[in-house]
């Protein structure tokens, strides 16, 4: 019995498929990708990652509605004692490069007081750092803080980042003192 050409074309697409998905679950299940931490992922891996992150969160974030009273002294002081409690451990406070934990971390967390974004970008990366802040993006270290923290309390970190590479060591520690 002879297949004709379309019926021949579909088997063979169908045999690749059924091969890609065999070497697919076979590699999978095999444990030979190195998941340590101190091991870097393959280059070509390490880019389709980082397209996927950042894609998913452009999108995802794209329809937040960024407050308009994020220069608000309020906002900066109560979101900079929560960013010192919780993020400057990864992110780092003026002044340092590095910290145990950021060193420890891959990907490595981006350094929070070295980036700072041209005044035409700010809503898409304030939308984008609530986000991140909200959801946690996994497999990173970077956690969701939503769930225990509202979203008043995100956007004041979010307030907080978008000064915190224009400050000082001095300014930062008395931003982030927290009054007891």
């Amino acid at each position: 019995m002879s297949l004709t050409p379309l019926k021949a074309y579909l088997a063979g697409v169908a045999s690749v498929a059924a091969l890609l998905l065999v070497g697919s679950a076979t590699f999978v299940l095999s444990g030979w990708y190195p998941m340590g931490a101190d091991e870097h992922h393959h280059p070509l891996t390490y880019k389709l990652i980082t397209v996927l992150r950042e894609r998913s969160i452009e999108r995802a974030a794209s329809d937040i509605v960024v407050p308009k009273d994020l220069d608000s002294p309020d906002r900066l002081l109560a979101g900079g004692a929560d960013y010192n409690d919780m993020c400057a451990s990864c992110h780092l406070k003026p002044g340092k490069n590095e910290s145990d934990f950021s060193q420890g971390l891959y990907p490595s967390p981006p350094n929070l007081t070295q980036i700072s974004m041209a005044p035409n970008a700010m809503e898409k990366a304030d939308q984008r750092r609530f986000w991140i802040i909200k959801h946690g993006i996994k497999a990173s270290g970077m956690p969701a803080w939503g769930p225990t923290h509202d979203d008043e309390r995100i956007w004041n970190m979010v307030a907080f980042l978008q000064r915190l590479p224009e400050l000082s060591q001095q300014q930062y520690q008395i931003l982030t003192a927290r009054g007891e």
